[in-house]
């Protein structure tokens, strides 16, 4: 593993999956540059001040493939390649941002994504809730897998991720809001799949990070709100999105109920 000296933060420069997972160790002060779309931001506005940083590009952790039945797709994976990929993962990714972006956001930091004060992160999280994904992930206490909804619930930190698997659904919808003054972001999406027979809808916009709407997936599209805690942001109000989700939620029911 190259590590290249500066006068500022260790940069540890992994050449395999196993050299990335010892160089993060117990994530302790280290911080992670997958495509560093968020990242960069937050170096900019001095929000972040890492210590050691861990640049991802030459882990080998990018690419799909299907392994006993399921997509795996790795940490390092761009977004651009997974829009003509499953549903509604599929979806979620065309709609991140532009084109520019798509090429370097990752899988992986898009999982990780912190909450954004000024709009929504973390697009894919919702998806991939709805297709019961499992995440892949090495830190303290060493490597585990666990479903996304619990590696999300647990905050994301201190985990570094190397792949995401999930099988193909039965059926995929989603349903979004978008308007011109939002620019490129996403204000809120819900994502709905049928998973084995089982009913599966999550949501984006509607808290600090994506929630599985449990409540909902009964067929009450306004019981969407027991699992969602919406808050004011630059792009929408708590009070909009408490009206809006569950009108997106109906949408997304319905459209499975079509493909039933």
């Amino acid at each position: 593993m190259a590590v290249v000296p500066t006068e500022g933060p260790e940069v540890m420069m992994p050449s395999s999956p196993e050299e990335a997972v010892a160089a993060f160790g117990d994530g302790d002060g280290v911080t992670v540059f997958g495509g560093a779309t968020i990242l960069m931001v937050e170096l900019t506005h001095g929000r972040v001040a890492p210590r050691r940083a861990l640049l991802l590009d030459r882990a080998q952790l990018a690419g799909v493939r299907a392994e006993d039945g399921r997509t795996v797709v790795g940490a390092m994976t761009r977004l651009s390649e997974l829009e003509s990929g499953v549903e509604p993962l599929a979806t979620a990714a065309r709609h991140v941002a532009d084109g520019e972006i798509r090429a370097q956001a990752t899988l992986g930091g898009n999982l990780c994504a912190p909450p954004g004060v000024e709009s929504p992160r973390g697009d894919l999280q919702a998806a991939l809730i709805a297709l019961g994904a499992e995440v892949r992930s090495a830190g303290a206490g060493g490597e585990r897998t666990e479903p996304v909804e619990d590696f999300l619930a647990a905050g994301a930190d201190g985990r570094l991720v190397l792949d995401v698997s999930f099988g193909a659904p039965e059926a995929a919808a989603s349903a979004s809001v978008r308007r011109p003054h939002a620019h490129a972001y996403t204000i809120m999406a819900v994502h709905g799949a049928r998973v084995g027979g089982e009913l599966r809808l999550a949501a984006t916009g509607v808290g600090p990070r994506a929630v599985r709407l449990r409540a909902a997936e009964q067929g009450e599209a306004a019981r969407a709100l027991d699992d969602a805690t919406p808050a004011d942001d630059a792009l929408a109000s708590a009070w909009y999105r408490e009206r809006t989700l569950p009108v997106l939620v109906a949408r997304v029911l319905a459209e499975l109920a079509e493909e039933a």
